[in-house]
């Protein structure tokens, strides 16, 4: 069974829920106790009183007998103790009558096939009764707030560990090697257990992101020289007198294709690391000009496929951002567009506020548009060998850099990505 209250909610409902049951049954015990000892009480003084008067001689003394507030009659008696028709019917024994508005006690014997009934007006019982009745009552009222108050101050000693656990565990100083362990703070109880188990499980986080450390840096190191080499290559190349045309637009593609691979490599190791130092050193850029170089570079590989490429630019502002994060993003979306898109037009739209990327290509089911930025997903064409990183990477970027991602769907067919840019996070 799924609880949505907090805990302390739930430390106040269960002693309410405890004090209401019993209190509950207290109150009926005493209602329940109440009613038996009356009729026992009651039953006694009646029958000794109507085995007195039965030892009197004569009617003269009965009528002087019976106490003021109770009444004497019996079978063929005379004048006023006759016995009255609704209480011929009653059967031996005590029990309660009721008569128009009065309520009285009675007790029956016969004796000699002669019925003999006393009667007590039970009102000032039925006082005492319903005043016994008001003060368990509000008893129960007066316990349920006590409950609900004594609830609360409890629930905040008893979760307090809990709640400082959680906010040790939330500080992202946890995350260093000399972290200290928190279970040292806590006594050996469950609290204490909860806060161990946190220690094991950001003792394995520290030791998988060291390693991821470890990693990047052993691939940031790596993958530079190579790069190094194909760009000073270029170089060269570019300055040999016999390349002709064709060859020099060759090595000028290789050279632009080495050192987007060094930017790419550079922004795994940003959203890996997540060093804000070395992201403000990077390169910055307009919009405009990181839309015209992609726009320039993807419009020939779309009209080769058939595609009609449509690019409307109308960026007035200057604002510069992450030149290799956006770059990433805008590649990333146009790369898709064209990797989905078998006919018609794919649409690039840009303006102050951010851009928009159309196709008319396969689309993305509602059911399936959220998954689609998670990691290693892809859509339900899938083509080639892609492994569903691209749109994980660009919900990636746009989530360090305060941008926003939406994705809606074209009629008749197709897929809208517009991203909306705000202004670089402080330490990017």
């Amino acid at each position: 069974m799924e609880f949505k209250q907090g805990l302390s909610q739930r430390i106040v409902i269960a002693f309410v829920l405890m004090t209401l049951l019993v209190g509950g049954v207290f109150g009926l015990g005493i209602v329940k106790a109440v009613h038996v000892m009356e009729e026992r009480l009651l039953s006694g003084v009646l029958r000794g009183d109507l085995d007195r008067l039965l030892l009197m001689d004569t009617v003269d003394d009965w009528r002087h007998k019976p106490q003021p507030d109770q009444q004497f009659y019996f079978s063929d008696g005379p004048g006023r103790f006759a016995l009255p028709a609704y209480l011929q019917g009653l059967q031996p024994g005590f029990q309660e009558v009721f008569h128009g508005e009065h309520a009285y006690h009675a007790f029956v014997r016969e004796v000699e096939g002669r019925k003999y009934v006393l009667l007590q007006d039970q009102s000032d019982f039925e006082d005492r009764e319903q005043a016994l009745y008001s003060v368990v009552l509000v008893g129960f009222i007066v316990s349920l707030g006590l409950a609900m108050l004594l609830g609360r101050l409890l629930a905040r000693k008893v979760i307090e560990p809990v709640v400082r656990l959680a906010r040790q565990v939330r500080q992202p100083d946890q995350l260093l090697a000399l972290a200290p362990a928190l279970a040292l703070d806590y006594a050996n109880d469950e609290v204490g257990q909860l806060a161990a188990a946190f220690d094991d499980a950001l003792g394995m986080l520290r030791h998988a992101l060291k390693r991821e450390q470890l990693f990047t840096s052993d691939v940031s190191h790596e993958l530079r020289t190579p790069l190094m080499v194909l760009a000073s290559s270029c170089e060269l190349l570019q300055e040999n007198p016999s390349l002709d045309t064709r060859g020099r637009a060759q090595v000028q593609r290789v050279a632009r294709a080495s050192e987007e691979m060094r930017e790419l490599v550079q922004t795994f190791l940003l959203l890996a690391r997540d060093q804000g130092d070395a992201a403000a050193m990077a390169v910055q850029s307009t919009l405009a000009v990181v839309a015209d170089e992609l726009a320039q570079q993807w419009r020939q590989p779309m009209e080769s496929k058939g595609l009609q490429f449509i690019y409307q630019q109308s960026v007035a502002g200057t604002q510069r951002y992450h030149a290799v994060f956006l770059r990433t993003v805008l590649g990333n979306l146009l790369r898709n567009a064209w990797h989905y898109t078998n006919s018609g037009q794919i649409t690039l739209r840009v303006d102050d506020r951010g851009f928009t990327v159309e196709d008319t290509g396969v689309g993305i089911p509602e059911s399936e548009r959220e998954a689609m930025f998670q990691p290693f997903v892809r859509g339900g064409e899938q083509r080639g060998d892609g492994l569903g990183l691209g749109l994980s990477l660009v919900r990636r970027i746009c989530v360090s850099q305060g941008w926003s991602v939406e994705l809606t769907a074209m009629e008749p067919s197709g897929c809208r990505f517009q991203v909306v840019l705000a202004s670089p996070p402080a330490g990017f």
